[in-house]
């Protein structure tokens, strides 16, 4: 009976209560809800020419969206929701594809930094090159991976550290009783 009790508690340490910081609860808009995984978000201004861009990766609300023409790229950061937690602000990529009727001869990649685009002297201004004014089909990407913090390094290396030691109390108690 002892040794089903200590296989008991080992187990439950194992399991531990499954929560990490990526678990975070998925916080959805009323028109798309239950869908974490993107959709279609429709900013537009009726009484302006509006075009389709996309936001992928470590963002808020990722998917398409349908903004007024002459939004930058700041205001597609914002109806985005902005950056998670997880994303490299460092490494954000703006992808304009090929388009000859807007001009664009080839695809292009657009290397911004987070800081550059909010944080600059020249944020009021309108001709500011770290913000550019999107082009249809565009698409923003914001890179990333799950970061561990402290709780979760601290989670983890308790259980172990708990495990480790239940194993080694029903080893003492098993070897006691031969």
């Amino acid at each position: 009976m002892r040794i089903f009790l200590y296989f008991l508690l080992i187990i439950t340490l194992l399991a531990g209560n499954g929560y990490t910081q990526n678990d975070r609860e998925q916080v959805g808009r009323p028109d798309i809800m239950g869908n974490s995984t993107g959709g279609f978000y429709n900013y537009s201004d009726p009484d302006k020419v509006n075009i389709e861009v996309s936001v992928w990766g470590y963002v808020k609300y990722s998917g398409k969206f349908l903004i007024p023409q002459g939004s930058t790229t700041q205001d597609l950061i914002s109806y985005a929701g902005g950056p998670t937690i997880d994303a490299e602000l460092k490494e954000i990529r703006l992808f304009r594809p090929k388009n000859d009727s807007l001009g664009v001869t080839k695809d292009q990649i657009i290397k911004l930094d987070y800081d550059d685009l909010f944080w600059n002297e020249n944020l009021g201004n309108s001709t500011n090159k770290n913000n550019p004014v999107l082009m249809p089909g565009d698409v923003l990407v914001f890179p990333g991976e799950p970061k561990l913090f402290f709780a979760d390094k601290l989670s983890l290396y308790l259980a172990v550290g708990s495990t480790l030691i239940s194993l080694a109390i029903l080893i003492l108690n098993i070897s006691r009783n031969n």
